[in-house]
């Protein structure tokens, strides 16, 4: 099944009418088939109305249940797989006003105990100070004092010490040159001072060395339930378990190679202080 962005919607409401015709074809109730797959009726109907969108386990338990044929299973997986990604475009959010983005992803972080970023190329908001964050948004036209504000308010989550957080910074996130010299090298001083926060761990993936794998996106996991997926158009946000496992499996990959503590803070006053001169 091709992947098609504008298509993730629909999934949804395709996924939903397919597993209610197969049950209907097979000559099951919705209390029967909850029966067969453990699961309470009211389940299955809300998973049939639209209501509720099924994990893949759910989807592969209710085939099971209906002895689907292999390639039905194949193409229904494939269904379910697309139903559970939601596609966030980059334009859609700019028109809704991005301060609208920024309380999303307040939510996300008030509902969520751990959080593991991988940044490729940037520095995120919730580390960057005020300059940084105006800079990160300089190539989009409009006034973004608001999404500005609300960007520097959720700094405010990271000194909450139920949360734990475990940020990877590549060198080239750190070192690249969104703003002149000095104030790099204050957005540096910022990275330095935040690695030392108890519920805090910063870790530098210098280019020097080796580095298995090849990473192609920024990306950020919570707990062990949402992986969102940045890219230049827009984001892809997984909710399968299968989906967020592999990328907590890339993160723990580069985890193993990042400088932590006073490595990497070493590091970071180095190319702070490059930055100065």
């Amino acid at each position: 099944m091709t992947f098609e962005p504008e298509r993730l919607g629909q999934s949804k409401a395709d996924l939903a009418e397919t597993l209610r015709d197969l049950r209907k074809r097979a000559g099951l109730s919705g209390d029967r088939l909850a029966r067969r797959c453990a699961m309470s009726q009211s389940k299955i109907s809300k998973i049939e109305t639209g209501k509720t969108t099924p994990t893949l386990v759910d989807v592969e338990r209710i085939l099971r249940a209906l002895e689907a044929p292999p390639q039905l299973i194949t193409e229904v997986t494939a269904l379910a797989r697309i139903a559970n990604t939601a596609w966030q475009d980059a334009r859609a959010l700019r028109r809704k006003g991005l301060e609208k983005k920024q309380a999303e992803l307040a939510d996300l972080e008030r509902t969520s105990t751990e959080f593991r970023f991988f940044l490729l190329s940037m520095i995120t908001g919730l580390l960057s100070t005020p300059e940084y964050a105006k800079a990160s948004l300089d190539h989009i036209p409009g006034d973004h004092s608001k999404a500005i504000a609300k960007k520097m308010a959720r700094q405010a989550v990271l000194y909450d010490e139920t949360k734990s957080f475990t940020f990877l910074l590549t060198e080239q996130a750190a070192r690249w040159p969104v703003l002149p010299a000095p104030a790099m090298a204050v957005q540096i001083d910022r990275l330095t001072s935040l690695s030392h926060l108890l519920n805090v761990r910063l870790g530098v993936l210098p280019l020097a060395g080796y580095m298995p794998g090849c990473p192609l996106n920024t990306f950020t996991v919570y707990d062990d339930r949402i992986a969102t997926v940045e890219a230049s158009n827009g984001a892809l946000v997984f909710r399968d378990a299968r989906d967020v496992s592999a990328y907590l499996e890339e993160f723990a990959t580069y985890e193993r190679q990042a400088l932590f503590g006073d490595e990497a803070r070493e590091l970071l006053t180095k190319w702070a202080a490059e930055f100065r001169r």
